[in-house]
């Protein structure tokens, strides 16, 4: 195995190593969504891994389609499995974000804010409620492509001690609490004892890790720490949140952060874990689309969990398009808007053939960001536990 190193006199600052790993091939060149909507070789993972290696190894000058290439990634990472080298795209492509974002090439004011927004709770679910009143006066433009935002949550759920924490974040907790009660009602259904996260753990940080501000999600992944100490499980239910947590090893650097990281499973992985205490259903079956969230499927490698999960109570059809990314990615859909509906519009082909072999209208995502961009396309998506608790007869 290669030593990492990584160069000090890069303004990028990656490991040299890592960077070296790229052979070229073009294998994941069919899996990348932005080259597939473009067939621009430097909207591809080995054309951005080149941009980078003549920053870094050639003193090549950071220019606007440099920055271009890195800003148009969706950070899907649906590469990675298909690399035959083992590059780790994911962590070349943060950790150029950073850099660009540390000389204020990329990441504007407004979108720090609206990040920074993320962490003080209070102020994000008051400011969701703003939004649903917005919407219901018809303030909000349909093309910023959100659901239809609840003016009341209803409660938060969870006990003071619990077999398993759920984590509940910043956005799936203002927008889909009916969710997290959903997975509240399915785990506690397998006999478990649900502690949701409290308020000390108001955003996991993967959304600032996107956008190369690593400082703020090392900070808040400290926080998320230590808001849920002990060895129980930490489950998550939004698959982006879920992969964010699961590196925290690597993003803080400590052995109280891989022993955190260990203990953080998709919610999914650990119902198909305990397959055998989920109760039976109540309601007929029906067939549902299943969607793979990137960062489940990519990065994760859980995506057979949910099927596993929902098999009991649904008939799970299948995409055809080997889970290529919807477009979504986060904030992607906001600030990359032509290329996310460009991109989306193939997963909307794929949905409607399978609609069409199977007769079904209901998607599964197990991502708030997917659910959202599908949705604002007219796409009727569900989470799998909001399905799983609807079937065993869970009232709304």
């Amino acid at each position: 195995m290669s030593q990492s190193v990584v160069s000090t006199s890069s303004p990028l600052r990656l490991d040299d190593a890592e960077l070296a790993q790229c052979v070229s091939c073009g294998l994941c060149l069919p899996h990348c969504p932005t080259y597939r909507a473009t067939g621009e070789e430097g909207l591809s993972p080995r054309g951005r891994i080149d941009a980078m290696r003549s920053v870094q190894w050639r003193d090549a000058a950071i220019d606007d389609d440099f920055v271009r290439f890195m800003e148009t990634c969706v950070q899907c990472r649906g590469c990675e499995p298909a690399c035959p080298s083992g590059v780790p795209f994911g962590r070349l492509i943060e950790g150029t974000k950073h850099a660009l974002a540390t000389s204020q090439r990329v990441t504007t004011r407004p979108q720090r804010l609206a990040l920074k927004l993320l962490t003080h709770h209070r102020l994000l679910l008051a400011g969701s409620t703003a939004l649903a009143l917005a919407q219901r006066l018809r303030l909000v433009p349909r093309r910023f492509g959100l659901p239809r935002l609840s003016v009341r949550r209803g409660p938060r759920g969870g006990t003071a001690n619990g077999t398993v924490w759920l984590f509940t974040g910043c956005v799936m907790d203002a927008w889909s609490r009916a969710t997290h009660r959903s997975t509240d009602a399915v785990l506690t259904a397998t006999g478990a004892d649900v502690a949701w996260s409290p308020s000390g753990a108001p955003c996991c940080g993967a959304l600032h890790a996107h956008a190369g501000l690593l400082d703020d999600a090392r900070a808040l992944a400290t926080r998320v720490m230590a808001a849920m100490p002990g060895h129980e499980p930490v489950l998550v239910n939004s698959a982006g949140c879920g992969a964010a947590m699961k590196d925290y090893g690597h993003l803080v650097g400590t052995p109280d952060a891989e022993a955190f990281a260990a203990r953080v499973r998709d919610v999914h992985e650990w119902l198909a874990a305990h397959g055998d205490a989920l109760p039976v259903a109540t309601q007929p079956r029906r067939a549902v689309i299943v969607q793979d969230p990137c960062h489940l499927r990519h990065v994760q490698r859980a995506e057979g969990a949910v099927r596993r999960v929902l098999a009991p109570y649904v008939d799970v059809v299948e995409l055809d398009d080997e889970g290529l990314c919807c477009g979504a990615g986060g904030a992607y859909s906001a600030l990359q808007p032509e290329l996310a509906a460009a991109i989306r519009e193939r997963k909307l082909a794929s949905i409607e053939r399978a609609r069409q072999r199977s007769g079904a209208s209901i998607v599964a995502s197990a991502n708030p960001g997917c659910a959202m961009h599908l949705g604002a396309a007219g796409v009727d998506t569900r989470h799998p536990m909001d399905l799983v608790a609807e079937a065993i007869g869970v009232p709304k």
